[in-house]
């Protein structure tokens, strides 16, 4: 394109803010792989202007919790804080590894990246339900129901996606900690047994139990409980992949929100493929932010903020990206190999409005008294709306 951002010294690894006749080379010390990461930071493109919040965190600056158990860190909008609705966290957990009994304010969707695990959840009937995920499964946790994460043999890397930008997985309900913050003849009491059954409680510093080892559980039919017998009358889990993709010349998409993943009230999101060359069409969501998390690939958005305001980022796997409400993006893939990445609301549905169709199903007379375009470039827009990537 010819708006893109030309580095002078780009081929021998130096990037240079120059583009053409203007700007100049740096003269003091400057970070070169974050800014061959980052080109259209560097030289922002012609068309981006004003004063735009960074919509780009990187997973890889995260502070990382390191234990027993694995690893977590998290992108809150401590890191991101444009992201008001959505935090997310990356997590891993060794074979047999155990994230703490817990349970939270925010309502809880998770992505597995790799490996697999078993999650359990009661749900407020006192009715447990119990399941193996893998690559490409979701589950969904309502606010406020304990549940349970444990990797299964091969280990587990997963993404966790909460409904509250400024959710904290170190603010958790811990069960060790409610133990250890409840005197012992409460607990007798209420458990019916001796003060005594509570002397080994852990009493490790700094709750090193939130995400401990283990070993690795039994067969999902060995290791279900007897009880409850009723099991909840909706899934908490729910196979992605499995999902016939709706599939397009530049990529695909899967839709995953409450219309079919019913249990799912307060997250919705898109699992998006950009072939090399393609892009998301320009669009807008008019019922929520987008918080997007990059799976794999190398991609650049340009978000349009009104007032004569546009900021342009790149992308790259394990980064976080995010669009306040209504703005209007795209995302093309910039690299040699496909881009993968979600899109996510905190919403109970999907939804989103394509620029190229509003402007096809407008009579034509206004569209070309406002852009000046020729009947044939109107009349080549969609009357329907078009799919999602080209």
């Amino acid at each position: 394109m010819a708006d893109s951002p030309q580095h002078s010294a780009s081929s021998n690894g130096d990037p240079q803010p120059i583009r053409g006749g203007i700007g100049a080379t740096i003269l003091g010390p400057h970070n070169v792989p974050l800014e061959l990461q980052n080109p259209d930071v560097l030289v922002a493109p012609e068309t981006d202007a004003g004063t735009v919040q960074s919509l780009k965190w990187p997973f890889a600056l995260s502070h990382n919790r390191v234990l027993s158990g694995g690893w977590a860190r998290e992108t809150t909008t401590r890191e991101l804080p444009i992201s008001t609705e959505i935090a997310g966290v990356n997590m891993r957990l060794t074979p047999g590894g155990i994230r703490e009994l817990h349970w939270h304010k925010e309502a809880e969707w998770a992505y597995v990246i790799a490996g697999s695990c078993r999650v359990s959840i009661l749900d407020e009937e006192g009715r447990l339900f119990i399941d193996d995920v893998s690559v490409g499964d979701l589950w969904y946790f309502p606010a406020g129901l304990p549940h349970s994460i444990q990797a299964l043999a091969d280990g587990v890397e997963f993404l966790l996606v909460f409904d509250s930008g400024d959710f904290s997985e170190n603010e958790t309900f811990l069960i060790t900690d409610w133990f250890n913050h409840t005197p012992r003849d409460v607990l007798a009491k209420n458990f019916g047994v001796a003060e005594s059954a509570f002397d080994a409680l852990p009493t490790d510093i700094g709750h090193t139990r939130y995400m401990f080892a283990g070993d690795v559980p039994p067969a999902l039919d060995d290791d279900a409980p007897p009880s409850p017998a009723t099991q909840p009358p909706l899934s908490y889990t729910w196979h992605m992949h499995a999902q016939e993709p709706t599939k397009t010349p530049g990529g695909q998409v899967r839709i995953t929100d409450s219309r079919s993943f019913t249990v799912a009230k307060r997250i919705a999101a898109a699992l998006v493929e950009i072939e090399p060359g393609g892009m998301r069409e320009l669009h807008w969501h008019p019922n929520a932010d987008e918080w997007q998390y990059y799976l794999s690939g190398q991609g650049r958005m340009t978000v349009f903020a009104s007032g004569g305001k546009a900021r342009t980022f790149d992308y790259q796997a394990g980064d976080v990206g995010a669009v306040p409400f209504a703005m209007g993006h795209y995302v093309e893939n910039t690299g040699d190999d496909p881009l993968v990445f979600f899109e996510m609301f905190r919403s109970d549905h999907y939804a989103d409005v394509s620029l190229s169709q509003w402007m096809g199903v407008l009579p034509p007379e206004l569209v070309k008294a406002h852009l000046n375009l020729d009947d044939a470039t109107i009349a080549a827009l969609p009357r329907t709306k078009p799919l999602a990537v080209r």
